[in-house]
């Protein structure tokens, strides 16, 4: 019996030496290939997707798709050509690989900072190696990939589309609910001025002082410079000093439709803007604003701080013809 269990593990530590023994790239690499799945192999001209972990010596993690949650993504090229010494290793390394293999790399940093040792941070000494540890996940060829990625760009268009459709009709339905009447400019702002006033109109560059009250199509309100009306709906904005907002009109410090809807308006007129999430925070949103999310802004102009704007010389008017004159020239 103890003979049996000690053949059993001579097999195991053979097998265990077999596919962690270390093997070396034309460049200069060493890797180890932790599991030998059958299946093809990767070639050239094929696309992967693997997890990884990129270390240190020291096992300090520099990136990994296991914090991110994003995969690596290569298509795997012939290493003539390629500059990059870490890049081309791995090239080297990956026709070595079939589906679900784990391998182990290490790669010299002496040959990654090789002529630009100044770029060497002190986390890698030299001597040191730069390491990764990768999975395969996927192997797909160049054509299964480019018709995959170009499925997905349409998936996205489609999704796009229908997001954008359903935003419409609810911003439809919400100016139908509040009986609001809009003009609508060629962006997309929807707005309407509810006290006029014939004060300075602001130029772009100006500064602006502004109160307003933010809310989305479910009426709740998100953002306001006002103290009273942030207590009424129960916002919470600790340390918000509740004053007008500052802003230079018209220089990309506010989302599009601020920028636009602003210059319609005059010192101390007042008015209602429904935004498109195209003119606000688009497919991305922003904190507690969700993607392609119409907002509406109830806004003051509360003053206005003009900048020294250049004059613009008009062309001097051309002197009419003496029809005397005329008549000669013509002649």
């Amino acid at each position: 019996m103890k003979y049996i269990l000690f053949i059993l593990a001579v097999i195991l530590a053979v097998n265990v030496h077999a596919q962690t023994d270390v093997q070396h790239t034309p460049h200069g690499a060493s890797y180890r290939v932790f599991t030998h799945n059958t299946g093809d192999k990767i070639k050239v001209n094929d696309v992967i997707t693997f997890d990884f972990i990129q270390k240190t010596d020291k096992d300090s993690i520099l990136m990994s798709s296991f914090i991110t949650g994003n995969k690596g993504k290569a298509q795997v090229l012939p290493t003539e050509g390629l500059k990059d010494i870490a890049e081309v290793n791995l090239m080297e390394v990956f026709p070595n690989l079939a589906l679900n293999d784990s391998v182990e790399v290490k790669i010299p940093t002496d040959s990654v900072f090789k002529g630009h040792d100044a770029q060497r941070p002190a986390f890698f000494p030299k001597g040191s190696n730069l390491v990764f540890v990768l999975k395969i996940e996927k192997i797909q060829s160049l054509n299964d990939a480019i018709a995959e990625r170009n499925a997905g760009i349409e998936k996205a268009k489609a999704d796009e589309a229908k997001l954008q459709a359903n935003e419409a009709v609810a911003a439809a339905a919400y100016i139908a609910s509040h009986k609001l009447v809009l003009k609508t400019t060629a962006s997309g702002l929807k707005y309407v001025i509810t006290k006029p006033s014939l004060k300075l109109k602001p130029q772009k560059g100006d500064t602006l002082l502004v109160n307003y009250a933010g809310r989305g199509l479910d009426d709740k309100i998100f953002d306001t410079s006002i103290e009273s009306i942030a207590k009424a709906s129960g916002l919470n904005q600790p340390g918000r000093t509740y004053e007008p907002y500052e802003v230079v009109v018209g220089a990309g410090a506010v989302i599009p439709g601020w920028d636009e809807g602003l210059l319609l308006l005059n010192e101390g007129s007042k008015a209602t803007f429904v935004i498109p999430s195209l003119l606000a925070y688009g497919a991305q949103g922003m904190g507690a604003i969700a993607p392609y999310s119409t907002l509406v802004f109830d806004l003051e102009l509360v003053k206005v701080k003009p900048i020294k704007h250049p004059i613009v010389a008009k062309p001097a008017a051309k002197k009419p013809v003496h029809k005397k004159y005329a008549a000669k020239k013509k002649s």
